[in-house]
């Protein structure tokens, strides 16, 4: 027996080493290396804003990916350097991870450098995003289920705080930016009506277009009833005398007429002074600027209270559709699955080089 084996190893020895690597593997993973707890918990992301859904064929295929980008921020927040800094803050992972393993599997320093502490922490903590779901599923591997149900619980509840924070801050900066423009602009608002007001006050008038256009409907009313008596004059011209009564008192009545209408002309346009005109133009001016500072006024504080009710539509929140587990058994490692995917591909290999050797004696023949 003895001499066969050792006849087996010196005719193949990869084979042998193949062997005895596969025995030695199996051998840590069956008996050696420490059970794990794994605790499961799956979570999406809900917004308050409520949108008709379309029915479409992207939307049948794609599932329930609206929020996937949402999702792959918390997946990045789940596993940054900074929910790590925090667990062990509150679990001490460091300790956890540290007393607790195989010589293979265990946190061998507990003051290794935070980077290589990393690195152990994304081979401790899993999670898979499920695009056709819309889900995040978070595994947490601890060596004792307390432990693992704990960290878990810690995951979901930074997260969704983590993600909270981040639509206030958003929701809080848009609001605030358009409460100082509101103050400038109610400021500029305020100036607008106040120059309007002492400009009415300082020409008593309360509207001067309003006053042009009377005084318009003055001026044709004159020259209608100008144009009347000139036609009279004209009929009384043609059979009386000059020196006539009624003919003078025509002529009186036109000339009068036509000192109104000048008088009122005068009113309306002069070269210099405050014609109605020239106050009507810069009234119209500072109306028109009231306006648009009260349009634009308006305009921000509908724009405020829709960025409001916006930023709480877009608030998001962690729904837990499993809860963290607490797990009853072991779950990790997975001894025979480890095993045979190691003996598989140790075999595999050894083939390969048996393959080697053999074409490299057929060359040398």
């Amino acid at each position: 027996m003895q001499s066969s084996l050792t006849r087996f190893v010196k005719q193949s020895p990869h084979w042998a080493m193949a062997l005895l690597a596969i025995l030695l593997v199996s051998f840590y993973w069956f008996v050696w290396a420490e059970e794990r707890y794994v605790s499961r918990a799956t979570v999406v992301l809900e917004s308050p804003q409520v949108a008709t859904p379309e029915f479409s064929l992207s939307s049948l295929m794609g599932g329930g990916g609206g929020n996937t980008a949402d999702l792959l921020l918390l997946r990045e927040h789940l596993l940054s350097v900074d929910m790590l800094r925090l667990l062990d803050e509150q679990l001490g992972i460091r300790q956890h991870y540290s007393e607790h393993g195989d010589l293979f599997a265990r946190l061998r320093d507990p003051n290794v450098p935070i980077e290589d502490l990393h690195q152990y922490y994304l081979r401790r903590v899993e999670v898979e995003l499920d695009e056709y779901a819309g889900v995040l599923n978070i595994y947490v591997q601890g060596y004792t289920p307390e432990f693992a149900h704990s960290m878990a619980s810690l995951l979901l509840e930074a997260g969704e705080n983590h993600m909270n924070e981040m639509g206030h801050r958003l929701a809080d900066e848009q609001v605030r930016f358009l409460e100082r423009q509101m103050v400038r602009l109610e400021e500029r608002f305020d100036e607008t009506r106040a120059r309007l007001l002492e400009f009415q006050n300082e020409h008593g008038l309360v509207s001067p277009t309003s006053t042009v256009e009377s005084i318009n409907q003055v001026v044709a009313t004159l020259e209608a009833d100008l144009a009347r008596f000139q036609a009279q004059r004209n009929a009384l011209a043609s059979f009386q005398s000059a020196q006539s009564a009624e003919l003078r008192q025509v002529e009186r009545n036109i000339e009068a007429l036509r000192d109104q209408i000048v008088e009122q002309r005068d009113r309306l346009a002069q070269a210099t002074g405050n014609s109605l005109n020239r106050i009507s133009a810069e009234y119209e001016t500072l109306e028109l600027q009231a306006q648009f500072a009260q349009e634009t006024y308006s305009s921000a504080l509908a724009a405020l209270e829709n960025t409001r009710l916006e930023a709480a539509r877009q608030l998001k929140q962690v729904s837990v559709l499993q809860s963290p587990l607490m797990p009853e058994y072991p779950t990790e490692p997975n001894r025979l699955y480890n095993s045979t995917v190691f003996a598989i591909i140790t075999i595999f290999l050894a083939f390969i080089l048996s393959m080697m050797i053999m074409i490299i004696k057929d060359h040398r023949d």
